[in-house]
């Protein structure tokens, strides 16, 4: 087996010696300025395992692509060339008949001073999710938990297509700004209908395949299955599910060998991820997931349930912080949980306006923390600070808002409809109104602006 120049720590892809290379021609590679195709070439941007990447610009549609130019093969065997240039357009076919919205697609591709190339969606800004494997630089679990999602419904595609990918890891899953989710890189890939669809021995990243992948067995669609498993295991943990000091002990590892318990090594993910890792990483790929659908939705229900117990979580220090408050110093524990289902809790910044004058709705709003102006016509006519309510008006009486609120620094604000909360219970309602009727009897025997709000 021939390596890649990258040590195998750096997830190098392996290839046996019977791949056809694709080296440069004897006019070296594309330099800045050329142009490949139609396509004026602005810079490079990337090596992978089967080409340069290239940041270049699309004249007839006036956007920027990204170009991945193939290197053929230089020495004097025809049967080898041929080969190589049947793997290119095999690999330009297979991912260009897959269009989804986490695949990377192609636009076009082509064969030009003894190159070839395929010319794909450029994305500005994107990251791969190699970028997050650290410990020190970690994506949010429920960030991971919705990437992986993505990732398992696209090999799903893939997969029901007759495409196999043979090489996920985290510098093929590209990150969006807009944090969506693209599968890149489909150079090793196997299609079930392709005149070549299988290289001899074994071809991918290390640390990410599958047991029967290292054997140069069968490869099914769960071998990609595990695959995913491995970088879900890395993102969520920082590490990778198996690491050697050599490439002989690595694999030994990844067919003999359990990875170290997720929860031992992060303890606040959710317990459940634990049990789908082990489950779509098991030795035995019939253990596995049948497909990237059942993985999606093994993903979904954890994601759920990292929300519902992070909800709770919010709902508790949300009962704490209202507990503390003046305004709710008369209301039992079971009142305020009443008024946090009834209500909803914003956030809002230095200047927003909050209400505004002469508006009518059937909203109450309780300050949590910050202050704020009350102002009429423009000028500020009275302060409001936690634990202070407004537009206790319009609960009680429908009437137009006579001024408006701004928040004077960053507030956070209690907002409950009136109509939800006439479905609470008759002892809660009845605490609001005698809360609201001392606030309007302190404001008026004070003189106080803020009745106006």
């Amino acid at each position: 087996m021939v390596l890649a120049r990258r040590a195998f720590l750096e997830e190098p892809v392996i290839a046996t010696a019977t791949v056809p290379t694709l080296r440069g021609p004897t006019t070296g590679e594309p330099v800045i300025g050329e142009r490949i195709g139609k396509y004026d070439v602005i810079r490079e941007v990337g090596r992978g395992s089967t080409g340069t990447v290239y940041l270049s610009h699309d004249p007839y549609y006036g956007r920027d692509v990204a170009i991945k130019a193939y290197r053929v093969i230089g020495d004097d065997d025809p049967v080898r060339a041929k080969v190589a240039r049947k793997m290119f357009m095999s690999e330009a076919h297979m991912v260009g008949m897959l269009q989804h919205p986490n695949i990377m697609p192609i636009y076009d591709a082509g064969e030009e001073g003894g190159f070839y190339y395929v010319v794909t969606e450029f994305i500005h800004g994107a990251r791969t999710l190699a970028a997050y494997t650290r410990p020190d630089n970690l994506l949010p679990v429920d960030d991971v938990l919705a990437l992986t999602f993505k990732c398992a419904k696209a090999l799903h595609y893939a997969h029901s297509r007759g495409v196999i990918h043979r090489d996920i890891k985290p510098s093929n899953l590209m990150l969006t700004t807009d944090s969506d989710l693209r599968l890149i890189d489909f150079g090793i890939a196997l299609h079930s209908d392709a005149d070549i669809s299988r290289i001899e021995g074994i071809a991918g990243s290390p640390s990410y395949m599958s047991p029967e992948q290292v054997q140069s067995l069968e490869l099914t669609n769960r071998s990609d299955l595990y695959s995913l498993g491995a970088v879900l295991y890395e993102l969520l943990t920082g590490t990778r599910p198996f690491r050697a000091g050599s490439l002989a002990k690595l694999l030994h590892q990844i067919v003999y060998a359990t990875p170290a318990p997720m929860l031992g090594i992060r303890p606040d993910l959710p317990p459940d991820i634990e049990t789908v890792v082990a489950t779509v990483m098991d030795k035995d790929p019939a253990k596995r997931y049948a497909n990237g659908a059942e993985f999606a939705a093994a993903m979904a229900r954890v994601h759920a349930q990292l929300r519902a117990q992070s909800d709770r979580i919010d709902r508790q220090e949300h009962f704490a912080l209202l507990r503390r408050l003046k305004f709710f110093h008369d209301f039992s524990s079971a009142e305020i949980w009443e008024v946090l289902r009834s209500g909803s809790w914003d956030s809002h910044a230095r200047g927003d306006e909050i209400v505004r004058a002469g508006g009518i709705d059937d909203r109450f709003y309780v300050i949590v923390s910050g202050r704020c102006s009350v102002e009429r016509e423009g000028l500020k006519v009275g302060r409001l600070e936690a634990g202070d309510c407004f537009g206790e008006t319009s609960y009680l009486r429908g009437a137009k808002r006579q001024a408006a609120v701004v928040a004077d620094e960053e507030v956070t604000i209690l907002r409950v409809s009136a109509t939800l909360l006439e479905q609470a219970s008759s002892a809660c309602q009845l605490r609001f109104n005698k809360v609201f009727l001392r606030t309007l009897i302190s404001r008026l025997q004070g003189g106080d602006t803020r009745v106006a709000s």
